[in-house]
């Protein structure tokens, strides 16, 4: 494996090309801390929807509707997507564990695959979905990234499961990812037993004796959840301390801008989390919650990410917001000092920005980029050739 060091540390062998890659920035490949593969050819079948479980009822239809095929190739364009546009590693949430390991064999992406448990709707026993997973993980080759649990959120996990999976992710050594406090119903569900969220899940017979009892982040400290092995997506929703719980347990927070302004939640609570000293990192979550724009293709894009939250936060400097695309999300996958960096041993993921202006402002270039790039490289192979 190819490392980072320094030119005058670099010794070329006799015969081997050097690249010149002309007019460019050099930094760490993207690392997309949070997306939905299987998901990627649903862009534009779902319109935003007044409630969130309305939305949540759309996209369990259309899924039900998809057979391996389709999961397939929906995986394999987005991580063309990805690599297009400068994404060297994802955090994939994998909810069709059978296209495992064949995808990861088809793209030289580094992927992290957490596969996604529920069980309320399924009343399956929680022992039985985890022990499931784990056999699944367990029985898969080693990859260029890693395996994980993602028990999908606390509104859908049984609260045993939640335990079980925090146990068993610890014992291994596998990091966890989970939806927290993504919509208002779902904040008012835990915190008040009521709302929206609160009727739908009842009616379905799940057991709502946890809400009523604090926030959502308070739900997963209660039932022994938060270790800094958990990556927490979204977390639009706060109650008091909740920051401060996150960054005292180390949780990492993956923020997707496109699709926070996809469902209109209220601004994303980055100064408090911030200030706290919580990890924020970017993600792309899926296609099938990012509202297309005139005029742009409809991609999973982390650069499109950075510019919505540029828009969203102009307070946010172009440094910070570029360190959340790479060194930031290297640490919520647990892998800070080997990606996401330019660093003396660290891996070749690398990518080169065409950019031609004056090297202070070459943040604000990298973060306001659109259209191809110079070149792109994974483990020391050149993944988009040079193209100058």
């Amino acid at each position: 494996m190819r490392t980072v060091s320094r030119w005058r540390d670099q010794t070329v062998p006799v015969g081997e090309p050097v690249v010149d890659l002309g007019e460019t920035v050099l930094l760490p490949g993207l690392v997309n801390a949070h997306c939905h593969l299987d998901y990627t050819d649903m862009a534009g079948e779902i319109a935003p929807t007044r409630f969130f479980t309305d939305w949540i009822k759309t996209i369990t239809a259309a899924k039900a509707g998809k057979i391996y095929a389709d999961f397939a190739q929906s995986w394999l364009r987005g991580a063309q997507m990805l690599l297009r546009t400068g994404t060297t590693t994802v955090a994939d949430i994998e909810a069709v564990p059978e296209l495992l390991p064949e995808v990861w064999r088809a793209t030289p992406l580094r992927v992290f695959s957490f596969l996604e448990l529920t069980g309320v709707r399924s009343r399956r026993e929680p022992r039985l979905i985890l022990d499931e997973a784990v056999k699944t993980l367990e029985s898969l080759p080693p990859s260029r990234g890693g395996v994980g649990l993602s028990p999908h959120a606390p509104y859908s996990t049984m609260r045993e499961l939640l335990r079980i999976s925090a146990v068993t992710a610890r014992q291994r050594g596998w990091r966890l990812v989970t939806h927290v406090a993504e919509s208002d119903m779902e904040f008012e569900m835990f915190m008040h037993a009521r709302g929206e969220m609160f009727e739908w899940l009842e009616r379905n017979e799940r057991d709502m004796s946890d809400c009523g009892l604090g926030s959502p982040v308070q739900h997963l400290e209660r039932n022994g959840y938060l270790d800094d092995n958990l990556l927490a997506v979204h977390v639009n929703y706060l109650a008091p301390g909740d920051a401060a719980t996150l960054a005292r347990r180390r949780v990492d927070v993956a923020h997707c801008p496109r699709s926070h302004a996809f469902f209109q939640h209220r601004p994303f609570p980055r100064a408090e989390l911030a200030g706290a000293g919580v990890n924020i990192c970017l993600g792309t979550d899926s296609l099938a919650s990012v509202a297309k724009v005139r005029g742009e293709p409809l991609e999973l894009n982390l650069f499109a990410e950075m510019q919505a939250f540029a828009v969203a936060h102009p307070d946010v400097p172009p440094e910070v917001i570029v360190r959340m695309a790479a060194l930031h999300g290297a640490r919520a996958v647990g892998l800070q000092g080997k990606i996401g960096e330019l660093a003396e041993g660290a891996w070749a993921d690398l990518i080169a920005v065409p950019y031609a202006g004056p090297a202070e402002d070459a943040f604000a270039g990298v973060a306001q980029h659109s259209g191809a790039l110079a070149a792109s490289m994974i483990d020391g192979q050149w993944v988009a050739p040079p193209t100058t």
